[in-house]
């Protein structure tokens, strides 16, 4: 079971009030300990990542979850909102959790910083196997009900903590002359997600070839990150760091 700490809890707690409101969770869902809400969301993201959307079964949902079929009936105003209920509350979950790094990110040098999002982020996408397994199902085989609710917020905000973190390196001096900081930040999102998705997903890595016994993500992500420093940074960085 994924323990939120108390900053996640927050979050989390906000994503529930909303939905409740909304009318696509229970009072009795969200006076759940969050612990075991997080649960029932994992159990039907993973549930969905495995068998398919459309065929989600209630009970084997139950069986993941730990509880009984009859609470998830009183959790959920209706049983085919279940699943956009998980996906929707992930979303803003994730999404807040994510641009809410964007302050503490953008003080850390380049190099640290990019160091610090491939490998705290594959630590965190870890933590939450259901959310991450329901997530690469949907941008990578393309579930087009969840690619404008689910995957592009996602990614727009990963992109937006990049963002943040490049721009404030281009006002320290970190960038080399001329850098587009837009289309740099494009290209590093972009390949930051080649080198931190296939040690999550084993399957992409038979695809990319980037990891084996001798080459670990980190070493990896090290190389990388040093490879984008020569490519963007300012000669003092490259000197440092090439």
């Amino acid at each position: 079971m994924v323990h939120l700490d108390s900053t996640e809890i927050a979050s989390w707690h906000r994503q529930i009030l909303l939905l409740e409101a909304e009318g696509k969770v229970t009072r009795t869902f969200r006076r759940l300990d969050p612990d075991r809400q997080f649960a029932v969301i994992e159990a039907l993201l993973a549930e969905a990542a495995e068998v398919g959307p459309q065929a989600v079964s209630v009970k084997r949902v139950a069986a993941r979850a730990g509880v009984a079929v009859g609470s998830l009936y009183q959790y959920f105003a209706r049983r085919d909102g279940m699943l956009d209920f998980a996906a929707q509350a992930c979303v803003g979950f994730l999404t807040e959790c994510l641009d809410g790094y964007r302050p503490v990110m953008a003080t850390l040098p380049l190099r640290e910083g990019l160091l610090a999002y491939l490998g705290g982020g594959v630590e965190w996408s870890r933590a939450y196997a259901g959310l991450l397994s329901f997530f690469v199902r949907a941008a990578y085989q393309g579930l087009p009900a969840y690619a404008d609710s689910m995957v592009r917020p996602v990614a727009r905000s990963m992109r937006g903590l990049l963002a943040a973190l490049i721009e404030a390196a281009g006002q320290r001096g970190e960038l080399r002359a001329g850098v587009d900081v837009d289309t740099v930040t494009r290209l590093v999102h972009a390949f930051t997600i080649i080198l931190a998705d296939p040690a999550l997903v084993p399957h992409l890595n038979d695809y990319v070839l980037l990891f084996d016994t001798g080459h670990q993500p980190e070493a990896i992500f090290e190389a990388g990150v040093d490879f984008i420093m020569n490519a963007i940074g300012s000669r003092r960085e490259g000197t440092d760091h090439g």
